[in-house]
């Protein structure tokens, strides 16, 4: 039988077959060997094929085959260095939630979420939430960051996932997709998702004060077919986010307003650090380009981890 995976939590797969059904199944434990040194070889989204052995007791089925993806969102293991993990796959539109404080999200974090999409060939959408709770001047701060992304090219939207406001803009980049809904813990993922499809009552909680952290309310991936032609994958909340499988001399390519500047630079194999004649440095001393994602590119590029910016985030 063939099917997609809708939830995982590590041993145990639920997986939605061509009949509609749900079934329980396991992985064959030789994928764990076949060089994936993903936590995860299995991830929510992936089309697998599975056998399901009707004399047990219980209806249980073992995963034979994993589809080739179309894409995923990886990124590394908080815990463990060498290895990654899938968030999801097959994915159509991946949406970060951004919170200005309460918790805070930095320009770090949000250009690593891009990069990634980028070179997975994922189209991201940033929505940043509780719109209705910021001062005058985090709100002027908000319209910065928004026009800072827009002119990059990323769609972003102002939400309330508490008053449902642009809720409708949101529906519409949904329609016929499977989304992603990623962020920290505490931006407003599950009570966006309840908004959105009422009757999935996922469990939401308040911030913690003393950290302005949120509390994990999501322990693993899962999948939701929505009522108005649309999936939805709800992630747990993510502390850091590594950057995966990407050479150096590859990642101006996933930051876009580098790319399309870069055939203007005197080297062809230019990182745009300390090269003379760089388009990049040109157009940050022209205010083309912005110091943060500068800032971020360098990050990434000397392999620093991006954890120690968002330490205040302890499980």
């Amino acid at each position: 039988m063939k099917g997609i995976v809708y939830k995982s939590t590590g041993s145990w797969y639920t997986v939605k077959a061509e009949d509609a059904q749900f079934y329980n199944c396991r992985i064959k434990g030789k994928f764990r060997i076949q060089g994936i040194k993903s936590t995860n070889p299995v991830a929510v989204g992936d089309v697998v094929e599975f056998e399901v052995d009707t004399k047990a007791e219980e209806v249980v089925g073992v995963i034979k085959v994993i589809e080739e993806r179309q894409n995923y969102i990886i990124r590394k293991s908080v815990n463990l260095s060498k290895q990654t993990h899938i968030i999801a796959a097959n994915i159509d539109v991946a949406f970060l939630m951004i919170t200005l404080n309460n918790p805070p999200t930095f320009t770090t974090f949000i250009d690593r979420f891009l990069v990634t999409a980028e070179a997975y060939g994922i189209t991201a959408v940033l929505l940043f939430n509780k719109v209705d709770t910021y001062s005058e001047e985090e709100k002027d701060e908000i319209l910065y960051l928004m026009a800072m992304y827009r002119e990059i090219g990323y769609t972003c939207i102002a939400i309330s996932a508490k008053s449902g406001k642009n809720l409708d803009k949101v529906k519409e980049l949904m329609i016929g997709k499977t989304s992603l809904f990623s962020g920290h813990s505490g931006v407003g993922k599950s009570t966006l998702i309840n908004l959105l499809e009422s009757s999935l009552e996922l469990k939401t909680s308040a911030i913690s004060e003393q950290h302005l952290q949120g509390q994990h309310t999501t322990t693993f991936a899962e999948m939701f077919d929505l009522s108005f032609d649309a999936r939805i994958i709800d992630t747990p909340g993510i502390k850091g986010f590594g950057i995966v499988e990407i050479e150096k001399e590859e990642l101006g390519d996933y930051f876009p307003e580098f790319f399309q500047r870069k055939s203007e630079c005197k080297f062809n194999n230019c990182l745009h650090v300390e090269e003379p004649k760089c388009a990049i440095k040109d157009a940050l001393d022209e205010d083309e380009i912005s110091w943060s994602r500068y800032k971020s590119y360098l990050q990434m590029l000397d392999g620093e981890d991006e954890h120690y910016r968002v330490d205040i985030y302890k499980e």
